[in-house]
């Protein structure tokens, strides 16, 4: 059968570090209320002018480099983002315009911060029924500018940045010991839209920021995480034990740990950026799997559960193997 294969990662980080300190000197906050709250230390933002889809082009190039891939191979793009620059057209025909593709098809998909995982869910579809070959999966975010910079409890949380891959078809047995996605998990409750949202759009004709209500959704979090997790190991017919790697999104340590835990699977087998990047929303995922595996962590036949959740909620989980 038709497998979709990570072949290459690449990222993408604007030149701007913002450290813990930097708020300190706006808000009432101070760095250790934020790391023991986070796991932040600090986080990247763009510069003026510096958009969603040039940061997503950067790490595009990036990933077709490391796979060694041509953009003339590509057959899609699809970008998962909640900040596009424009409300039309989409991010990803903007990428597909900086990489000078001129072949194939490009969207977007916004599912928040369980965006890179819904937009893998749409690429290995694509991959498995022969619609694509090869196709660029992206996750890029400029969620600084949707801040409320006097809101302590969210301004701290959040960075910009984007991360890609290169998802191959591949042939396979059939067999969890295949390489490529061997299981999607994807949910969604619209009963919780209040607690993670912006307070504007189109219809409404403003900008908005975004509002979270903290502990509400820390608590729906863990549980939420981990159940997705186990189910697409279920689905992979995986266990947690034959995990190698949990690159999850990063949002928040406690909110990390607490779902590995509960998983099962040990401290040493979770990757975390979250110190370095904050919570780049749909980009984590993907940011941390291409940082992760610059600095040599990741081998080919690793098995991976990557798991995630966001507005609406959203969230899901996939489990693929190198």
């Amino acid at each position: 059968m038709r497998r979709a294969v990570v072949t290459g990662f690449g990222h993408y980080l604007p030149e701007r570090v913002v450290p813990n300190s930097e708020f300190e000197q706006t808000i009432n906050t101070t760095n250790e209320w934020i790391i023991s709250r986070s796991g932040i230390e600090r986080r990247h933002f763009a510069a003026e002018g510096e958009t969603t889809s040039q940061m997503a082009v950067h790490a595009a190039k990036a990933a077709l480099q490391d796979a060694g891939c041509d953009i003339k191979d590509i057959d899609a793009i699809i970008v998962a983002t909640s900040t596009a620059d424009l409300t039309f057209p989409s991010a990803a025909t903007m990428v597909q315009d900086g990489l000078e593709m001129t072949q194939g098809f490009a969207y977007d998909v916004q599912a928040v911060c369980a965006g890179f995982i819904f937009a893998l869910s749409n690429a290995n579809a694509q991959i498995v029924s022969g619609q694509a070959d090869r196709i660029i999966v992206i996750g890029a975010e400029t969620f600084s500018k949707l801040m409320d910079w006097e809101d302590r409890t969210t301004s701290v949380l959040f960075g910009d940045g984007a991360g890609a891959v290169i998802l191959e078809a591949q042939e396979g047995q059939g067999t969890k010991e295949d390489r490529g996605i061997l299981s999607v998990d994807l949910n969604s409750d619209g009963r919780f839209k209040d607690i993670l949202y912006v307070d504007g759009g189109v219809s409404s004709q403003t900008t908005g920021y975004l509002r979270m209500q903290g502990k509400e959704v820390f608590r729906h979090a863990i549980e939420k995480l981990a159940q997705t997790a186990e189910t697409a190991l279920d689905r992979a017919g995986v266990t947690a034990d034959e995990v190698d790697w949990v690159v999850p999104h990063q949002a928040n340590i406690r909110i990390i740990n607490g779902t590995a835990k509960k998983m099962g699977v040990p401290d040493e087998k979770v990757i975390k950026t979250v110190q370095d990047h904050g919570n780049t929303s749909a980009a984590s995922i993907p940011l941390a799997l291409s940082v992760a595996n610059q600095e040599g962590k990741l081998k080919r036949g690793d098995v991976i559960v990557s798991e995630a959740i966001g507005g609406g909620l959203a969230w899901g989980a996939v489990v693929f193997r190198l």
